[in-house]
Parts: C-alpha cells; structure tokens; sequence
C-alpha cells in the first residue's frame, strides 16, 4: 500500500503524519485490497480540512470533513471513511445467494 499524505499551507509534522497513519491503518484492515492511499490536509483561515481518496481495485472511494481543529477533522474524516470501505466491501461479498428466488411467471 502506498501512503501519501500532503499539506496545503500546513507543514505535515512527523507527530501528524503519525497519526494520520495509525487512523488510516485501522481503516485498512477492515478491506485488504488497498492500492494506494492520497490525503490532503489543508487550512484555510479559520478552518481545517482534511480530504482522502481510497484506491481500491475498480474503485476510488473518497471522503473530506473539515472543522476547526485539524485532529478532529481527521477523526472525522476516518469515520466516513470507515463506514464507505464497510459498506463498499458489503456489495463486494453480496452476490444475492440469500435471495430467495422469484417465483417464474404462469
């Protein structure tokens, strides 16, 4: 897996680049056909952002949450995250053997 993570008027600390990573980590095991991850962390005046893009096979999954403190943003941004990649593996295993089958037409 590829992990980069950049900054837009913020300078990417070693401090935060460790914790964007013990987030993402987390998030990744849950789906292990992760190619490369992208996230972008960005203040603009008074507010934090914080944007990823999730490469997967077939698939770019992204998500951005901004607030006022950067960490928070970060938290909130793994939460959606988390919740796309489940729900994503979800359709990925369903293939609709449970279904019970229709009835054919008389």
């Amino acid at each position: 897996m590829n992990l980069n993570i950049t900054g837009h008027h913020v300078e990417v600390t070693p401090a935060l680049r460790e914790y964007v990573t013990g987030k993402v980590d987390k998030v990744i095991r849950h789906f292990d056909h992760v190619t490369s991850v992208h996230v972008i962390l960005t203040v603009e005046k008074l507010v934090q952002k914080a944007e990823i893009t999730l490469h997967v096979k077939g698939k770019d999954i992204f998500a951005d949450s901004s607030d006022a403190d950067l960490y928070a943003a970060i938290d909130l941004l793994v939460d959606k995250l988390d919740r796309q990649v489940l729900k994503y593996k979800d359709k990925q295993k369903d293939h609709g053997h449970d279904r019970p089958a229709t009835p054919a037409a008389e």
